[in-house]
């Protein structure tokens, strides 16, 4: 691999290319442009929000940053409201995409299709990443039969980007990972000493966004999931600057300590709140990852959150995108683990009310309101729930890129079909991510003030998480058998004298909300 464009609105030319640059929702930001003047095109289909429920949230967040886009541009954007993509390339004066439009190449499977077979409209490659599709395939082609590991792909953009290198080429402090160090579980205190996270104020591009969502509901039976609220997330370029100096100058320090933890008067905990914004296309990741280790060499910011900040960014961020393209299309729908239940209907509507264990409860309450969760309640109470229960995977995998304001499909698709469900049977994690109620009472306060007891499998006060993890083994017992990281785990089960009683009772649990 070699290092990636690091672009920025200054550094092109000063020139307008002969091109209109059509924009998707999430190519928003100044390194989707060829130039600061270039012509732009921005389409707002109303029919995307009728292919299914979307969060609330997501759509306000989505439409507000296209109608911000088309205000910070001014005349040189057009701007085109219409049913379909099709319709509005018509009305903007490119009928099957006419000659004079060009477009990077969008970021799920029927975009790029559609665009494609719009022969006038010159395609470029992809932009956003650390590293472009081409030269991930061939980094992924050369290793074989090894593993498509992260951490392998995340030393060698480091390499490249010279990320947290010495001078020598070493990693900064002697280690690559620092994981081990960021693992705590949280503090005894009911939310942490950091400053809170920093929202933006609404406009009247919101309000307005909010009246036809409004519309759209009452007149137009457009359906949508979760409540509605003020917007938190950035949805310009200066507000999505101010957010990543704001999350470096206050809250870095304390991210990677508790990045794993969870607290339930702390939604926010010391995350940045900055992968909605990244998925808009406002921040170059690259950029965000030079930023966040120039203020920690300036500060001397502990480096384990520098670099488990950087992991995410310019790691596990573009690792899953190009797993998303070099997989293929049909990797959304392995099952490995053979689940093929439906999602029932108080998981899917968000219904949180429904639940009494108190951990899922407040998770779900969490998406219902904001959209919005961090990802160790993503994967282990969310994710961690769906694989016990055998959600079909693809299905779980719509569920979290609907629901969450900064779900996209290339996103959820390698991290819940992969990560989250084991439905690839050990491509992105050597072993299931299911754990019973013993880990969430390590990494959280929600078993303080739960009917349930994560100690306990079978019997009214059996947490469901508990007897969910033991059953969830039973029934995959043959599947997982070759896995040396779960011969301890299987032996567990011979040792249950309850296992018995544990099945009957989880069979009697079927579906219903715990």
């Amino acid at each position: 691999m070699s290092a990636a464009s690091d672009v920025s609105a200054q550094d092109l030319p000063e020139r307008a290319p002969d091109t209109v640059r059509w924009l998707f929702a999430d190519q928003l930001g100044p390194h989707f442009l060829d130039a600061p003047r270039q012509r732009v095109l921005l389409l707002e289909s109303t029919d995307v929000f009728r292919r299914g429920r979307f969060h609330r949230r997501k759509a306000h967040l989505i439409l507000s940053a296209l109608r911000h886009r088309a205000r910070d541009l001014g005349e040189q954007a057009q701007y085109v409201q219409a049913p379909t993509y099709r319709e509005g390339l018509a009305a903007a004066g490119f009928p099957e995409g006419a000659g004079g439009l060009s477009v990077c190449d969008p970021t799920s499977y029927p975009a790029r299709r559609f665009v494609r077979r719009l022969d006038a409209v010159e395609l470029l490659a992809s932009r956003g990443f650390v590293v472009s599709e081409r030269q991930f395939a061939h980094w992924a082609d050369a290793r074989g039969a090894k593993r498509l590991l992260m951490e392998d792909f995340y030393r060698e953009v480091r390499r490249h980007h010279g990320l947290l290198m010495d001078d020598e080429g070493r990693p900064v402090g002697g280690a690559w990972n620092y994981d081990e160090d960021n693992r705590s579980g949280p503090p005894k205190q009911e939310s942490l000493d950091v400053a809170g996270p920093w929202f933006p104020r609404e406009d009247d591009i919101d309000a307005q966004v909010r009246e036809d969502l409004d519309r759209w509901e009452r007149d137009e039976h457009v359906e949508f999931t979760g409540t509605d609220g003020p917007r938190r997330f950035a949805v310009t370029r200066r507000e999505a600057l101010t957010a990543l100096r704001h999350f470096l100058a206050e809250r870095l320090e304390q991210f990677g300590t508790y990045e794993d933890a969870m607290l339930t008067g702390d939604e926010w905990m010391s995350h940045s709140l900055l992968s909605a914004t990244q998925n808009l296309g406002l921040l170059d990741p690259l950029e965000i990852a030079r930023r966040a280790e120039a203020h920690g060499r300036e500060h001397g910011t502990r480096l384990a959150s520098v670099e488990g900040f950087v992991r995410q960014v310019v790691g596990w961020r573009s690792y899953t995108w190009h797993l998303y393209w070099y997989l293929g299309e049909e990797y959304k729908q392995r099952n490995a683990m053979q689940q093929h239940q439906p999602i029932p209907d108080w998981f899917a509507d968000l219904d949180a009310d429904a639940v009494d264990a108190n951990c899922l409860s407040h998770v779900l309450a969490g998406v219902r309101d904001e959209g919005w969760v961090h990802h160790i309640p993503r994967l282990m109470v969310l994710g961690n729930w769906a694989l016990q229960r055998g959600y079909r995977p693809s299905e779980v995998a719509d569920w979290f890129w609907r629901n969450f304001v900064d779900g996209y499909d290339w996103v959820m698709t390698t991290n819940v079909v992969g990560m989250s469900q084991h439905a690839d049977h050990g491509v992105l994690a050597t072993k299931p991510y299911s754990s019973g109620g013993a880990y969430i009472d390590r990494m959280s306060d929600f078993c303080g003030g739960c009917r349930y007891d994560p100690k306990v499998r079978v019997g009214e006060d059996a947490c469901p998480f508990t007897a969910g993890y033991w059953n969830f083994l039973h029934g995959h017992r043959e599947l997982l058998a070759g896995n040396q990281r779960m011969t301890r785990a299987l032996g567990g089960l011979d040792r249950l004298k309850d296992l018995d009683a544990l099945l009957v009772q989880e069979a009697a649990r079927g579906t219903a909300a715990p």
